[in-house]
Formats: C-alpha cells, structure tokens, sequence
C-alpha cells in the first residue's frame, strides 16, 4: 500500500465514488471515467470492494495507464490513476479462452478439474466450489511458483463475476500456462455444489 505522503503530490483531476459497490462495478466505472479524462490527468477512486486493489492495479497495468497506488483508511480504498498519453495506452483485451458454470460443474463432478478461486477471502469463505484453491488475484503473481504444480491440468478459473478471472487468466497464459480457461459468468450465477470455510481475520 502507499503511504499517503505520496498521494498528496497529485493533483486529483476527477474523483468518482464507488463505495459498497462489490465487483465488477468499480471498474467498470473506473473504465468509463478515465475514458472520459484527458491524458495526463489523474483520477481517484473511492471503493470498499478489497478486490478492487488488484483489479484496478492490473487492469491499469495491461492497458498502459499509471497505477500511482491506493491508500486505505477506515475501510475505504483511495486509489489514484493517471491516464496514459494516446501512445502509452494499449488495448484492454479480453482472454480468449473461456468456459460455461456448465462445463466447470461436469468437470467438477468427474473429479478432474483443478479450479482457482482468485476472490478475495473473506469471499471464498462464505462459499466456494469444493476443492478450489484460493490465490486472490493481488497475490497471483507472488504465488505462481507454487502454482507449476498444475500446470499440465485443464485448469478453470473462478471470481464472482469473470471479470477478475479474466484478468488472472492473461497473467497465467503470460508466465507459460496454456490449459487454462476463463469462468462465466462464474460465483454469481452459480449452481454447483458450495461449501463455506472458517473466514480468515
């Protein structure tokens, strides 16, 4: 996290409020406002959504824009976001590989699927498909090592909207994995069987 000390060198052009909005909403609005900015300019985001952390320092990292950092007090997350200049943007891309909760609930139920829950955890606890192992997207880089292990298996990815998932799937297929498919529309509209874990503090 960044320490306030360096936000307050930014001159906030836009501020845009997306308290107790859960996942995908913050960034779909994030993407709208800083369509809407000049180059150079710097957006504020507020949101509650832990997820958001990750989401929007990705999001800003495979589309060219700047993530100058969140600052976090009382529960709401402050992140700033300077929007690139016409050269430095790049297309935001859509994973290719995708799958049905159909699909994942067949390959759940023969037993051979390896499903990567990349939620945050206070989600995952509250109910998960069986078997899932947690990696929040925010710490998916850091855990890729430990990941090599399935890296030979259809691997499905999971987050509550594909949104998230999405996201996961690029930094996967980026370090080399190329059985891997992306969930929708994933937790929210799912069927299959759930179970709850004790939720971490």
């Amino acid at each position: 996290m960044s320490s306030t000390g360096q936000t307050q060198a930014y001159t906030v052009d836009k501020l845009i409020d997306c308290k107790g909005l859960s996942c995908p909403m913050p960034m779909v609005r994030t993407k709208k406002a800083i369509d809407e900015m000049e180059a150079g300019q710097v957006l504020e985001v507020l949101a509650t959504d832990p997820g958001s952390v990750a989401d929007i320092r990705s999001w800003a990292t495979r589309t060219g824009h700047q993530y100058l950092g969140t600052v976090e007090k009382d529960g709401v997350f402050r992140h700033y976001i300077r929007k690139a200049a016409p050269d430095e943007a790049k297309p935001e891309k859509k994973y290719p590989h995708v799958a049905s909760n159909e699909e994942l609930a067949e390959r759940v139920s023969k037993g051979d699927a390896v499903v990567i829950d990349v939620r945050e955890p206070m989600e995952y606890a509250f109910g998960h498909i069986p078997g899932a192992v947690l990696v929040p997207l925010g710490s998916l880089e850091a855990r890729i090592d430990e990941l090599k292990a399935y890296e030979g298996k259809d691997i499905y990815v999971v987050c509550r909207t594909g949104n998230r998932s999405d996201m996961a799937c690029q930094i996967l297929a980026d370090h080399g994995f190329t059985r891997v498919k992306n969930v929708v529309p994933g937790m929210s509209a799912w069927n299959g069987p759930v179970e709850q874990s004790e939720v971490e503090e």
